[in-house]
């Protein structure tokens, strides 16, 4: 066994749905000072972060799936807006989004099954805006890959809040050590 995982799509799905669950755990009745407060500058809160998987879970990752396996490489992906969750989670709460995440996971996930994937249509290829030429094994793995990028991104964002607090132990804190990724 090498030290990657070759694409599974039950292993893929397996993550895909806990994550919802893994996110309600560790935000769901916390205070704001963990929930609302970012690394500085243009970083995001937790709040940010769900509000972000909420848009790719309208906007990226089931629409891109259906344009490659309808159009394959002659239909671009539409550029995903990064910054499309800010207006979309305005006037929410925290416990709002959670609800909201959880849902269009489930949705997404019975659309997924529903196609009903074969290793022909993994192997499907689309056009990236930026990337180019993807295959739908790649966007489902990233996907996966994606909510774990973001797993990462809210335990350095909550453990920035008491960087100060810990006083000498942040030398042996591997969280503070990580530059934020925030920004592009």
């Amino acid at each position: 066994m090498g030290n990657t995982a070759q694409f599974n799509l039950q292993d893929i799905v397996a993550v895909l749905q806990r994550t919802p669950a893994v996110f309600n755990a560790l935000l769901r009745e916390l205070p704001d000072t963990w929930t609302q407060r970012n690394e500085g500058g243009d970083t995001w809160s937790a709040f940010d972060v769900i509000g972000h998987l909420i848009h790719g879970e309208r906007t990226d990752w089931m629409p891109r799936a259906r344009i490659i396996l309808e159009n394959g490489e002659t239909r671009a992906f539409e550029p995903f807006d990064r910054l499309g969750h800010i207006p979309e989670s305005r006037g929410k709460s925290l416990d709002q989004l959670l609800d909201e995440f959880t849902t269009r996971r489930r949705e997404n996930l019975t659309a997924l099954r529903a196609l009903n994937l074969q290793p022909q249509h993994l192997a499907r290829r689309g056009r990236h805006p930026a990337l180019g030429l993807v295959t739908l094994s790649e966007l489902l793995a990233t996907w996966a890959a994606h909510d774990l990028t973001h797993l990462h991104q809210l335990s350095r964002v909550m453990a920035h809040q008491y960087r100060a607090a810990v006083g000498p132990w942040s030398a042996y804190l591997g969280v503070m050590q990580c530059a934020g990724h925030s920004l592009p």
